[in-house]
């Protein structure tokens, strides 16, 4: 039997098949710019060569439809009835503050998912889009939503309150809730794994840098603090997003550049970050690091930015744990550019941090250790696998529901 993991996004729907005993992938892909002109179809198995086909899909139901007959057709599928899966898995990104873990996804639970619209509109009605089209093309089949908040709620309510009028935090839920929380839990149980040591007795601090970036405080496998906030805006300086700022610039920029909050949204989110610092048009980090080679300042700039804010939450999170025994890198910028990686631990040698450069250099894309023999701190690389971990949680919960 297998199990299917569902990420539907706004115009896309990712997807993972896994068998269900030992994780093995059997294929995986993308229904991308659904609702719009050149909707396009990747779909990828073992053993063959990648499929991409231009299709024309209205919407999240025709989308699991057409992942359904690619998995089952005679010529491209990897098992022959859609009853051959046995569970769906959900990334869902918002739960609030009810839903703690992994659920099996009933009518409370997508009340809940509802209820938490205002928190992530751009997230979570897709996301219930992805689960009501499961149910039309899988009835009957357990599905379970694997939330990006869950991991972060065992935060300290010194982590995730801000400094404002408590009713706001008692009535409207304005708090600290953190997101990539599936990968920040993947990687550091991969990293005491790494270890061979009980993920109860390590401190570890993850560093998931991607397009949206994120740093949580790991201590004893759980969340003691995050970087991301109420919303993914807050933290690091991301590729479109400003993260930490001074409030004050948005009552300036609306008085003194007549902006109205559409249009601050719009650069705080969409504008800001790597493509607003940088000024060369992209927010790749590829291209910002080919400008920093060519000697373009403003690029300069605007990696050193990067790196530093991301070096002053590591400190500040080696402070909050009273010490730390690894730091993670992970996604795509912290699994693949030794140049953010030796930046970020420049100058950490006073905190027990000592990078490798040669194995800095040498190890991309690939778990592994970058530290040299004498860092008391261990640093690492590991690739994330956020469809994994939303498997595994989606059959454990499945089997502990069995067992009782």
């Amino acid at each position: 039997m297998n199990v299917l993991v569902i990420n539907a996004g706004s115009s896309s729907v990712k997807f993972t098949c896994m068998k269900s005993d030992d994780f093995t992938f059997l294929a995986g892909g993308l229904v991308e710019r659904i609702g719009l002109p050149g909707t396009f179809f990747t779909y990828k198995r073992p053993g063959a060569d990648p499929v991409g086909v231009e299709t024309d899909v209205t919407n999240t139901n025709m989308a699991v439809g057409l992942i359904t007959s690619y998995l089952t057709h005679e010529h491209t599928g990897v098992m022959q009835s859609p009853s051959e899966i046995m569970a769906i898995g959900h990334r869902i990104v918002h739960g609030g503050e009810r839903i703690t873990a992994p659920v099996l996804i009933d009518d409370q639970v997508k009340a809940v998912i509802e209820e938490c619209f205002s928190l992530a509109p751009l997230h979570n009605p897709p996301n219930l889009a992805g689960v009501k089209a499961c149910e039309e093309v899988f009835p009957g089949v357990p599905q379970v939503g694997v939330f990006d908040t869950a991991f972060h709620t065992t935060m300290p309510s010194r982590a995730y309150l801000y400094g404002l009028p408590i009713e706001l935090y008692r009535k409207d839920g304005v708090r600290r809730y953190g997101f990539h929380g599936t990968s920040h839990k993947y990687v550091s149980r991969e990293a005491a794994r790494f270890f061979d040591r009980d993920i109860k007795d390590l401190k570890i601090i993850t560093c998931h840098l991607g397009n949206g970036c994120s740093i949580s405080a790991v201590d004893g496998g759980r969340c003691v603090d995050t970087s991301m906030g109420f919303t993914p805006l807050e933290g690091l300086v991301m590729g479109t997003r400003c993260g930490d700022i001074d409030p004050a610039i948005i009552f300036f920029l609306m008085e003194h550049k007549n902006m109205n909050g559409a249009e601050v949204n719009e650069m705080l989110n969409k504008k800001s970050g790597i493509l607003g610092l940088a000024d060369i048009g992209s927010n790749d980090l590829r291209d910002i690091e080919k400008k920093v080679g060519e000697g373009h300042k403003q690029a300069e700039e605007c990696l050193d930015v990067f790196c530093y804010r991301i070096r002053k939450y590591i400190g500040s999170y080696l402070a909050a744990m009273g010490g730390v025994d690894g730091v993670v890198f992970t996604a795509g910028i912290g699994e693949n550019s030794a140049t953010v990686r030796a930046r970020v631990c420049m100058g950490m040698e006073g905190l027990g941090i000592v990078l490798d450069p040669g194995k800095n250099a040498a190890l991309n894309h690939a778990e592994g250790e970058i530290h040299r023999p004498e860092s008391r701190v261990k640093i690492l690389i590991i690739p994330t696998n956020e469809e994994l971990e939303i498997a595994r949680a989606t059959v454990a919960l499945l089997n502990l529901n069995d067992a009782t």
